[in-house]
């Protein structure tokens, strides 16, 4: 069982579990599998995240074992790309760190943690939906003021 067969959703990841490209889309990665090895300074460029945030994600086990090349240069592959790519998803939700952590954990565990892993996100799910409930509730704050501003000048020019 890998990190990535247990990130499938109801939208496809643009891999599929085994980390190919699902069907009908292109690869998301630059490399074919099997040469699909990328240097650390190519994966900051590819994710956006530095060296260090790389190496602290392997530390805190948040990343799965980096394969290292024979001068030991960590070398990542596609489906480590996929994984990162579905760790900043989890970031994005505001998913603490010590949850995502656990989540990798249950992966590297078995399918026999599935359970234990669909509550995490189940969880992560509600958590996201009450915070989109109160940026809906913002946003209509903010158009009620930007009416009422753009109300306001147009009865001042008025006047």
């Amino acid at each position: 069982m890998t990190v990535m067969e247990s990130a499938p959703g109801r939208v496809p990841p643009p891999a599929n579990a085994g980390g190919a490209p699902s069907a009908g889309a292109t690869s998301p990665h630059p490399r074919p599998t099997g040469q699909d090895r990328y240097t650390i300074s190519e994966v900051v460029a590819v994710t956006g995240l530095t060296a260090h945030t790389l190496r602290w994600y392997e530390r805190i086990g948040l990343m799965p074992h980096v394969d290292r090349s024979h001068t030991g240069q960590r070398r990542y592959s596609s489906r480590d790309l996929d994984w990162l790519a579905f760790v900043g998803k989890l970031r994005l939700t505001g998913m603490p760190v010590a949850d995502m952590v656990r989540y990798a954990e249950l992966v590297r565990e078995g399918e026999h943690t599935f359970a234990e892993r669909q509550e995490l996100l189940r969880t992560t799910r509600e958590d996201v939906r009450r915070r989109i409930a109160e940026l809906h509730e913002t946003l209509a704050v903010l158009d009620y003021k930007i009416d009422f501003y753009a109300d306001a000048r147009r009865a001042s020019e008025r006047a």
